[in-house]
């Protein structure tokens, strides 16, 4: 076992974080007054976290610069819904579709769905696969940078450089497919699906809210389904269902729309310590949005909404009035000094 920093991405920045190697795999703590360690990673592996009494084991005696992990988190994966272990353990709520066949998927849709698929294909979306190369990274960049928010939130890879977007998609290439999108030569979306063994999970949807009428996250999932038919997947996820106690987004409506249901399958959490007790027996290892409820959480959300609505709302403000000051220094030097006009 040895220990080291490595890099993760947290809301669209790169950061070091401490981990350690257990049996092959990358344990990463994370947090300041508890500090919980997980598998890096872990929900695009394709095996379960192997031996999670041995990294348990070794997480008590591991210390970063001091200090220890308070508690250590893992799951299971789909299709082992039953648990396994018997440690302290909560239901872990997946955003899935249990798939047999294209055609299934597709009549259990419901109809307004199926027209939006069919609209985005008359209105002159195409979708096919492509390779991770530098048309793609171009693609992925100018859909990034659509609009400065989405989903009412800051849009995290906005303004990016095609290096920076090179480095935030290339993780699992090996095993992903990119759906992409486009009308004409432009690309309106992607989507990276990566394979992990019978399951297919969504790593990245993003679309150009610009062409929003076009219907491509639609399009986008229709084929990313048809994808996992032939491939054999059992299964297609996109991430969580519920977000602790935030029962209702834009995201989750858009997740039942297209066949998602929740299916859960069983987190494991092992206190190290005394500290790491207290907390899981208080339920703070679930943070915020598993703390309070859910009316205190749509007020905040709310809330932060409209205080990007407002930042947007002054940046074109600003920018207005400094056009308008740029021409109007313009015009007053027209005709050039200097000119016998």
């Amino acid at each position: 076992m040895t220990g080291n920093l490595i890099e993760v991405i947290v809301k669209g920045e790169w950061v070091r974080v401490p981990a350690v190697e257990v049996n092959g795999q990358s344990l990463v703590r994370q947090g300041r007054w508890l500090k919980i360690a997980s598998v890096h990673d872990e929900e695009w592996m394709v095996e379960e976290t192997s031996q999670p009494e041995r990294c348990a084991d070794m997480l008590r005696h591991q210390t970063w610069g001091g200090v220890r992990a308070d508690i250590f988190t893992f799951a299971q994966k789909l299709p082992n819904k039953t648990p396994k272990y018997q440690y302290p353990m909560e239901w872990e709520s997946v955003a899935a579709v249990e798939l047999t066949s294209f055609k299934e998927w597709w009549e259990k849709l419901p109809q307004e769905t199926r027209k939006n698929v069919r609209r985005s294909q008359k209105r002159g979306v195409t979708v096919e696969v492509k390779r991770f190369d530098d048309n793609l990274i171009k693609g992925i960049s100018d859909v990034n940078n659509d609009s400065p928010v989405r989903q009412r939130v800051r849009n995290a890879h906005y303004g990016k450089s095609l290096e920076r977007v090179r480095k935030d998609y290339s993780a699992f290439v090996d095993r992903s497919d990119f759906i992409v999108t486009s009308v004409g030569e432009e690309t309106i979306g992607f989507l990276k699906l990566v394979y992990r063994g019978e399951v297919a999970s969504i790593l990245n949807l993003t679309t150009k809210l610009s062409h929003y009428d076009k219907r491509p996250g639609n399009a986008l999932l229709a084929k990313a389904v048809e994808l996992c038919e032939a491939k054999g997947a059992r299964y297609l996820t996109y991430g969580l269902f519920n977000y602790g106690n935030k029962k209702d987004s834009p995201l989750r409506e858009f997740k039942i729309r297209n066949g998602f249901e929740e299916i859960l399958v069983p987190r494991f959490y092992v206190p190290l310590n005394l500290w790491g007790k207290v907390c899981f027996g208080l339920k703070v290892h679930r943070g915020w949005l598993g703390l309070l409820p859910h009316s205190v959480i749509a007020a905040a959300l709310g809330a932060r909404a409209r205080w990007y609505t407002l930042k947007q709302w002054m940046s074109r403000c600003s920018s207005m009035i400094e056009r308008s000051n740029r021409n109007r220094q313009m015009g007053c030097s027209n005709p050039p000094a200097g000119s016998n006009l």
